[in-house]
């Protein structure tokens, strides 16, 4: 604990001691910019109203220039997103090769990595920005869920950097920064919409109305898809990450030879259940033994099962409140057979589709910066030092 302190504090200037938070901003903003007074008592935000309807929240407010830290697992991303033009800059490390050798995130080594790396990316975010540090007006931070040393790197970090730059700075939920991210697209979706929230530790259907406004429509009951996708690899005898490498296998085979399950499929509500798939792979591999060609269609039937029954639970939740927009969020949403299937079956109902770029599937700093200026931009304050590796999202307040 004591050495995540002590690299965020290398960062504050000499003489300084005010902490960074926006009920502290003085009336006479440090540069003399507009956007310094953006969180005075008296913000311009306040007067926006309508906001969870609005497509850009940002049009009647001064430009802000947003920080964004994402170091809640094995990715360390931080990027730089202004309210008036958009995403500036971003870069992302992976610690895929770290972990390889164990077969998982080992969380000691991954929050190590991020002390490491976390300085250079944002000195690389800026260079590509053609920015300085003085240019940041705010700075956002995953606060949770995640892996505590991990989320300790980044939210030390951002602390000290922004007592050095008497910046306010803002925790934000990891899949709130997901279900967020397609609109960084162009065009963005419009709320609202149904989200389907699917990666290695969340399988999701949420119905958002606005910025903090989300109603858990269901959830997977047991193994999330990205968990599934992962374990069955490491069945097949796949490497690590095996979600992707079980993917590359699946395009390679043919489904229909093995029939797997399709869990709660007909359930009648909007949960999710993909444990039993996993047992029913090990089971069919253990009928006979596999060669080259049967892993291929048993990992190619796998997939055809989740993207089955990802597909139907979405569209059936789309149909029951009425949306005509659906927004995929997460790692999982990088998926091609995923991508086509809902794209195809969405179209048949009138409902529009939205993704993410690929690069903003997977944790990354672009949808910290762009969740912490959507709060900023409403004022939200920001919350003491701290992070929450356990970190409902049902509990995050509605910006207002």
């Amino acid at each position: 604990m004591v050495a995540l302190i002590v690299v965020a504090l290398i960062v504050v200037r000499p003489g300084t001691s005010r902490v960074a938070h926006p009920s502290l901003l003085s009336d006479s903003p440090r540069d003399g910019s507009e956007s310094a007074l953006l969180l005075r008592g008296e913000t311009r935000a306040a007067r926006i109203t309508g906001f969870p309807q609005r497509l850009n929240p940002f049009t009647e407010l001064p430009q802000l220039i947003v920080l964004g830290i994402e170091s809640s697992c094995d990715e360390t991303g931080l990027a730089l997103y202004c309210t008036s033009r958009g995403l500036l800059s971003h870069a992302l490390h992976s610690q895929v090769d770290l972990h390889t050798d164990y077969g998982g995130v080992v969380p000691e080594l991954a929050s190590r990595d991020h002390v490491r790396r976390i300085t250079p990316l944002l000195v690389e975010v800026l260079a590509r920005a053609q920015m300085k540090r003085t240019d940041i007006d705010a700075i956002a931070f995953t606060e949770g869920p995640g892996l505590a040393g991990a989320l300790l790197v980044g939210t030390a970090f951002a602390h000290g950097l922004g007592m050095a730059l008497d910046v306010p700075v803002i925790g934000i939920h990891h899949l709130e920064g997901h279900l967020l991210s397609p609109l960084l697209a162009d065009p963005p979706p419009e709320f609202p919409f149904v989200a389907l929230l699917v990666s290695g530790g969340h399988t999701q259907l949420m119905h958002v109305a606005g910025v903090g406004r989300y109603t858990l429509l269901g959830e997977t009951v047991d193994d999330a898809a990205g968990e599934a996708f992962d374990k069955t690899a490491k069945l097949l005898g796949l490497g690590y990450p095996g979600g992707p490498a079980l993917s590359r296998l699946a395009a390679t085979g043919t489904p229909g030879r093995f029939r797997l399950p399709r869990p709660k499929i007909a359930s009648g509500d909007l949960d999710f259940s993909f444990s039993g798939l996993k047992t029913a792979v090990l089971t069919a591999s253990r009928q006979a033994p596999l060669d080259d060609a049967s892993r291929a269609d048993l990992a190619a039937e796998f997939q055809a099962a989740v993207v089955e029954v990802l597909v139907t639970k979405s569209l059936a939740a789309a149909a029951q409140t009425g949306a005509t927009r659906l927004v995929v969020a997460g790692g999982v949403g990088a998926n091609v057979q995923l991508r086509a299937s809902l794209t195809t079956g969405a179209a048949a109902k009138g409902i529009q589709v939205y993704y993410p770029d690929l690069a903003f599937c997977t944790d990354n700093g672009a949808m910290i910066a762009f969740a912490g200026a959507m709060r900023l931009a409403l004022a939200t304050p920001a919350g003491a030092f701290g992070v929450r590796p356990r970190w409902d999202l049902g509990s995050v307040l509605p910006a207002a």
